[in-house]
C-alpha cells in the first residue's frame, strides 16, 4: 500500500443534526462556510504529500456548501492519475448543476446518504429527506456521467420492521448502484438515541436484517468485501480500503483525522478555531499518538479480519469457531455467521 495515499476532507455543516449522530457537525456555523473552504485551500496548499490515489469528502453535509467552493478545494488536492475522489451528498442537496460542477472538479463517485426508503423509518432517524429525492439524486448523477456511487443504508431503528427494512434494501437495489453500504444503527453517548433507551436497537433484530440484505445484495450481483459494504467487481471504495489496510492519509478540516507511518492524529475541533489556526499559520493539530508495533500489527489484523480476504491462518487460533471462520488456502475468513460476530472473533486473534 506504499504507493497509495488519500486525503479526507471535512465538511462540519448541517442543516438539522439527526439523533443517533455524533460526529463533529454544527447546525448554526453557516455564515463561516466561505470561510472555511477557504482556509482547506490554504491548509492543502501547505501540506506536504504525495500524489493522492483517493480523496473522500464526508461531514456533516458537504452537498450544503456552495458546489463551486467545495470544487475550488478539490482541485488543490495534487491527484495522482486515476485517483478515486468521492463526495458525501444528501439526496435533498443534489442538483442537475451541482453534479456537472462536481464532475467537471474531478468528482468520480459520491455517496448518497439514503439510509431508509421508508418515510416512518427516516422520522425515527430524524432524518428530513423523502425517499422520493433518492431517485431524483440517482438520476442527476448518471446525468452527470458520474461513473460510480454508493448508497448509505442504516437498519435497525426504533419501529422498523423486517419488512420496511426490505423495502428499502430492494427499494435501493431498483437503483442499480454499484456499491451499497449497510449499517447497523448504533448507538453514541451524547446523542438523543443514546437517551432514549426504548428506541435502541435489538441485537437479534438486527442480525436478521443483517442476513436479508446480505441474501438480496448478493442475489443482486454486489459481492460482500468488507463486513459492512457490498459492491459490484471493480466498484470497491478505495479510499475506505486504504482506511482498512492502515495506509497513510491526511484530513483536513474541524476534526479530521490522519495516519501516516504508525502515527494518527486529530484537528481542532470546531470551525472557528480551525479556520483561526489556519489563518494564523499554526498546526490545526489538538491530539496525536504514536502506536508501537505491536499495536499496529494486532489492529492491522483486526482490519483484516473484517475484509473478503480475512488473515493468515496463523494469525488467529480457529478453536471452537465452527461456522464462524472458514479457511481458505493460507487465509482465514469470516463465514456470514462470522462477521455477525466480528468482533467477538477478533479477540482470538494472535
Amino acid at each position: 500500500m506504499s504507493s497509495s495515499f488519500g486525503v479526507y476532507v471535512h465538511i462540519p455543516f448541517c442543516a438539522h443534526r439527526c439523533d443517533y449522530c455524533a460526529f463533529a457537525t454544527w447546525t448554526d456555523r453557516h455564515h463561516l462556510q466561505q470561510q472555511y473552504l477557504d482556509s482547506l485551500i490554504t491548509a492543502i496548499h501547505a501540506a506536504a504529500m504525495p500524489p493522492v490515489t483517493s480523496v473522500f469528502v464526508g461531514g456533516g453535509t458537504p452537498t450544503m456548501v456552495d458546489p463551486l467552493g467545495l470544487a475550488a478545494v478539490l482541485r488543490s488536492v495534487p491527484l495522482a492519475p486515476g485517483a478515486e475522489v468521492t463526495v458525501e451528498c444528501n439526496p435533498d442537496d443534489v442538483t442537475d448543476e451541482m453534479m456537472q460542477i462536481y464532475a467537471a472538479a474531478g468528482v468520480n463517485r459520491v455517496s448518497i446518504g439514503v439510509q431508509s426508503m421508508v418515510g416512518h423509518v427516516l422520522e425515527s432517524l430524524g432524518r428530513r429527506h423523502v425517499p422520493e429525492n433518492v431517485v431524483r439524486a440517482v438520476a442527476s448523477v448518471r446525468a452527470a456521467g458520474i461513473p460510480t456511487f454508493n448508497l448509505d443504508l442504516i437498519y435497525g431503528a426504533a419501529g422498523e420492521s423486517l419488512d420496511d427494512w426490505r423495502a428499502t434494501v430492494q427499494g435501493a437495489l431498483a437503483l442499480e448502484p454499484p456499491h451499497i453500504s449497510a449499517y447497523a444503527l448504533t448507538v453514541e453517548a451524547g446523542t438523543p438515541l443514546f437517551d432514549q433507551p426504548n428506541r435502541h436497537p435489538d441485537d437479534d433484530d438486527l442480525a436478521d436484517k443483517y442476513e436479508l440484505a446480505d441474501d438480496l445484495l448478493v442475489a443482486a450481483g454486489l459481492a460482500n468485501y468488507e463486513v459492512s459494504n457490498w459492491a459490484r467487481a471493480g466498484h470497491e471504495c478505495r479510499h475506505n480500503v486504504l482506511y482498512w489496510q492502515q495506509g497513510d492519509y491526511l484530513g483536513f478540516g474541524s476534526a479530521a483525522h490522519s495516519h501516516r507511518a504508525g502515527r494518527r492524529w486529530w484537528n481542532i475541533r470546531t470551525p472557528e478555531r480551525y479556520i483561526a489556526a489556519v489563518d494564523a499559520g499554526l498546526t490545526t493539530e489538538a491530539a496525536g499518538e504514536t502506536l508501537d508495533d505491536e499495536t499496529r500489527r494486532v489492529e492491522g489484523l483486526q482490519l483484516a479480519l473484517r475484509m473478503r480476504a480475512g488473515v493468515p491462518v496463523e494469525a488467529l487460533d480457529t478453536r471452537d469457531l465452527e461456522g464462524l471462520v472458514e479457511v481458505e488456502g493460507d487465509r482465514v475468513v469470516l463465514t456470514r455467521a462470522g462477521r455477525l460476530m466480528a468482533n467477538e472473533v477478533s479477540m482470538r486473534l494472535r
